[in-house]
This record gives C-alpha cells, sequence and structure tokens, in this order.
C-alpha cells in the first residue's frame, strides 16, 4: 500500500524536475537568442549612426565651404566698388582742381574786362559831354535860323508824324478790312454763335415760358397727381414741360412752340375751373382745347387777311398767319408787325404807282416763315419764301418775302417796299417797347457823337437810329482817313450808347470841282 503510493509520487516529482529543467533550458536558449538580437540591433544602430555622422559631417563641410566661397565672393565685389569710387573719387578731385584754376583764370580775365569797362565808361562820358555840348550849340544855331523853339519844333514834328501815323494806319486798315472780307462770313456766323449764348438766357426766359396762376398752393399737389401721374399725362399730352417750383400760386409752363405753351395754358386753366383732373379727363381736356385752338387759329388768320384787304390767299397760308398772334419779336407781336407792313407797303405803293393789292399781300405775308422757324431751320425769310412758293403764290411775293432783310438780294421794286415797310414797323417809337424821349434822344446822342470828330461837316441819323451817314469836308480828310474815321465813330458809339441789333456807320466825302466858262 505505502509502495503503491511512493512510485506515483516519484513519478509525478521526476516528471515536475524533468518540465522544470526543460523550461529552464528553452528560457535559457530564448534569453541567448536575444541577447544576440540585440547585440546585432545595436550594432546596426551603431554602424547607422556612424553612417549618419559622416553624413552629416560632409553636408557641414561642403556648407562652410559655400559660405566661404559666397564671402569671398562678396569680398572681391567690394574691392571692385572700393576700386572704382576710388577711381571716380580720384577723377572728381582731377577735374575739381581743373575748374579751380579755370575760376582763378577767369577771376583774372573778368577783373581785367573791368578795368577796361570802367575806362571805356570814362572815355564814353567824356565823348558824351562833349556830344551833349555840340547837340546844345546846333540846337542853339536850328533856332537862331528857323526862328523856332525847341518845344515848338518837337510840337510841329510831333504833329507831322501823328498825320503821317494816322494816314499810315488808315491805308493798314483798308488792307485789313479787304482781306477781312474774305472770311467776313465765318467769322459773322462766330459772332453771331457768340451773341445768341449769351442773350440765349433771356430769350428762353421770355419767349419759351407761359406762367398760369392757381387759385391756391394745394391745387399744386392735384396737378402732380399720385406719384405724378397727372403731370406726366398733361406733359405727354401737349409735349411741354411743367416746372412747379416755390414760386406762390404759379405753374410755369416751358416750351419753344408757341401753340405748345398756348394749348398746355388753355387746357390747365379748364382742369383747375373743372376740378377734375386725371390722365383720362387731361386728355379729353387737351383734344378739345386742341381742335378749340385750331378754329380760333383759322379765325384770326381770316380776320387779318380782312383787315389787309388781301384775298385768295390758301387756307393753310391763312392758318400759319393765325399762328403769329403766338409769336413775339423783340416783345412786338409778329401777327401785328405783319398788318403794320402791310399796310405801309400799301401807302408807298400807291405813292410809286405801284399794284397796290400785291403791295400790300407782300407785306402781310413776308415773316410768315417765322411760324415754324422753331421746326424747320435756316432764315425765317427762306423759309417764309418757301411757303410761299409751296402754295403757289407769284414769283413777285416770293422773291420779296426772300428778300426782305437781304437774304436774297432785292431785285424788285416790291422787294425794296416790303424791306423799307419792315425797318419801318420794326424800328418806330412804342414797336418794340422803346418810349419817345429814348428813342428822339437815341437819335440825338448819335449825330452828336459823329459831330464831335475833327473833320465832319453833318451827320445825320436815319432809318430810326439804325444808320448814321457823317458827311466829311474833303480838303480836312482824304479816302484813306475816312476808314479811320469811320472806325473812331462806330468805337465810341459802341462805347457810349445802348442799342438793341445793330448801328451802320457811312462815311461820305464827296469831292467836287466848280468851274465857270465865259
Amino acid at each position: 500500500m505505502q509502495y503503491q503510493i511512493i512510485i506515483p509520487l516519484a513519478a509525478l516529482l521526476s516528471g515536475l524536475i524533468s518540465g522544470y529543467a526543460l523550461n529552464k533550458f528553452i528560457a535559457v536558449k530564448r534569453m541567448n537568442g536575444a541577447k544576440e538580437l540585440a547585440m546585432r540591433i545595436l550594432d546596426e544602430a551603431r554602424k547607422e549612426a556612424a553612417a549618419q555622422k559622416k553624413e552629416i559631417l560632409l553636408q557641414g563641410r561642403d556648407e562652410v565651404l559655400g559660405y566661404q566661397r559666397k564671402i569671398e565672393l562678396e569680398i572681391k565685389e567690394l574691392e571692385r566698388e572700393i576700386k572704382a569710387k576710388e577711381k571716380k573719387f580720384n577723377e572728381q578731385t582731377e577735374k575739381f582742381e581743373e575748374r579751380k584754376e579755370n575760376t582763378i583764370q577767369k577771376e583774372h580775365e573778368i577783373l581785367a574786362a573791368e578795368k577796361e569797362l570802367a575806362r571805356k565808361e570814362r572815355k564814353l562820358e567824356e565823348g558824351e559831354e562833349i556830344l551833349r555840348q555840340k547837340i546844345l550849340a546846333q540846337e542853339q544855331k536850328l533856332q537862331e535860323i528857323s526862328g523856332l523853339t525847341r518845344e515848338e519844333a518837337k510840337s510841329m514834328l510831333m504833329d507831322e508824324m501823328g498825320d503821317k501815323a494816322r494816314h499810315d494806319s488808315a491805308k493798314l486798315m483798308r488792307l485789313i478790312e479787304t482781306e477781312a472780307r474774305e472770311t467776313a462770313d465765318r467769322k459773322a456766323k462766330e459772332i453771331i454763335s457768340g451773341a445768341i449764348q449769351r442773350y440765349a438766357g433771356d430769350y428762353v426766359g421770355e419767349q419759351t415760358v407761359t406762367a398760369v396762376t392757381l387759385p391756391s398752393e394745394e391745387m399744386k399737389g392735384r396737378i402732380i397727381g399720385r406719384e405724378g401721374r397727372n403731370i406726366r399725362a398733361l406733359e405727354a399730352a401737349t409735349g411741354v414741360d411743367l416746372i412747379i417750383d416755390d414760386t406762390p400760386e404759379t405753374v410755369i409752363l416751358s416750351a419753344y412752340s408757341p401753340l405748345r405753351r398756348q394749348v398746355a395754358k388753355m387746357a390747365m386753366e379748364r382742369l383747375i375751373q373743372d376740378g377734375r383732373i386725371h390722365p383720362a379727363r387731361i386728355e379729353d381736356i387737351v383734344k378739345k382745347v386742341e381742335q378749340e385752338l385750331e378754329t380760333q387759329i383759322r379765325e384770326v388768320g381770316e380776320q387779318a387777311t380782312f383787315d389787309a384787304g388781301v384775298h385768295g390767299i390758301h387756307p393753310d397760308i391763312v392758318r400759319i398767319l393765325g399762328q403769329l398772334k403766338y409769336r413775339t419779336s423783340f416783345s412786338q407781336n409778329v401777327l401785328q408787325h405783319s398788318l403794320e407792313v402791310a399796310s405801309l407797303c400799301g401807302m408807298m405803293a400807291a405813292e410809286l404807282g405801284q399794284d397796290v393789292k400785291r403791295a400790300k399781300r407782300a407785306g402781310l405775308l413776308h415773316d410768315l416763315g417765322k411760324a415754324v422757324d422753331h421746326e424747320v431751320e435756316g432764315p425765317h425769310a427762306v423759309i417764309g419764301a418757301d411757303l410761299a412758293k409751296k402754295y403757289n403764290e407769284s414769283k413777285e411775293i416770293v422773291h420779296a418775302i426772300a428778300a426782305h432783310h437781304e437774304d436774297t438780294p432785292p431785285k424788285s421794286i416790291l422787294a425794296v417796299l416790303v424791306q423799307a415797310a419792315d425797318s419801318l414797323s420794326g424800328a418806330r417809337p412804342g414797336a418794340r417797347k422803346e418810349l419817345l424821349e429814348n428813342y428822339v434822344k437815341r437819335l440825338e446822342d448819335l449825330e452828336n457823337i459823329a459831330d464831335g470828330f475833327d473833320g465832319v461837316s453833318k451827320a445825320y441819323a436815319i432809318q430810326a437810329g439804325r444808320e448814321v451817314r457823317v458827311m466829311v469836308n474833303s480838303e480836312s480828310v482824304d479816302d484813306d482817313a475816312t476808314y479811320l474815321l469811320c472806325k473812331d465813330i462806330t468805337d465810341k458809339i459802341e462805347r457810349n450808347l445802348t442799342y438793341p441789333g445793330q448801328i451802320r456807320v457811312t462815311v461820305i466825302r464827296e469831292r467836287r470841282a466848280v468851274g465857270y466858262a465865259k
């Protein structure tokens, strides 16, 4: 029983000892393998570290060599720059020394020149004194010979020189005027365009604006309407601009066409009176007003032909005549002006034994172009002649209309009559808001200005002050001096008088030879 127990225990103990020995053997073997692996890794790391160290040392050596070469190059470049600057400095030093020597030399030359100049000045002063003495002696001899003092001789010489200068300037003026005629048209257009630009503000203010009085300030808001729809509708229907500003109880209508302004004014007054202001009502009122105005224009034209005693005129021309009622020229109503011209033409034609009816017809139609000159380009005389020709007026009538402002040279008695009547109607006292006293005074001033010049025997203001005719003495004023006198009179008129348009100055010199046969 005991042996049965001991034997298994011995076997177990033997197995345990064998297993321990085997495990220890395996552990020792593994430890030795790990040591070998560690030694191998350590050797490889040492080799790799040595290789990296060697590579780093090589890179550092290359960088040091590169920096060294770069520094050497910079040092060489600095040495070259220093040498160049040193060379330049030496050159500038040499130039400075050279300039210094030249300056010293010039100073010596200047001193010598100053000495020579002082010597010459002393010699010149001595010569001037001798010359002065000789001049005084000569003057005394001249005074003894001529019997004139120095001041009298000087005055005589100045008078002769002044006369010669005026004579030469008159010749030069004639030459300049001859040359100016070649470019007169271009220059005249430039002057006219400049005058138009300067006068444009006054013209626009007087000729293109109509004021409409409102019953109250509240009416302005109703005319404008919600978001401006009423004022836009009114402007679109009439073709005028409505200006609503701070002017109390007033609306301004602006347009170049007087008929459009009249339509807008009549429509505005109707709308204010009616009280219903909206786009549809505005269009309806404007159409009615246009029809009424068209009827009024025809009636006015027919009445004008009846008043002038002119019949058989084309209906379209009658209508254009009616439009002249709404056109002004220098504040003068053009239709009234046309009736005056027709009457004056008839009177003068009767005195000359010409056709009175034809003269009245030409006078009535002479400003026909002013009714449409804001729509058609060109002078109103030419436009009116084209209209008359279009509606089968005779050639004499067409020519008289075209020539009344000399756009076409007048070639008939009728054309001259229309031209004269037009001037009379426009220039008569009161025609263009000019008082009679101012009118007479202007004529007197014109004549007095011309009479104030030497050599003028008589001056006449004619054509209602549009022209001054100056008669001169032929003995004291020659042909060349007339041009200079004309310019002097013109300049003095421009400086001293204020007048509309232009004034023509005509200087007349007449040579008469009188003899007696016995």
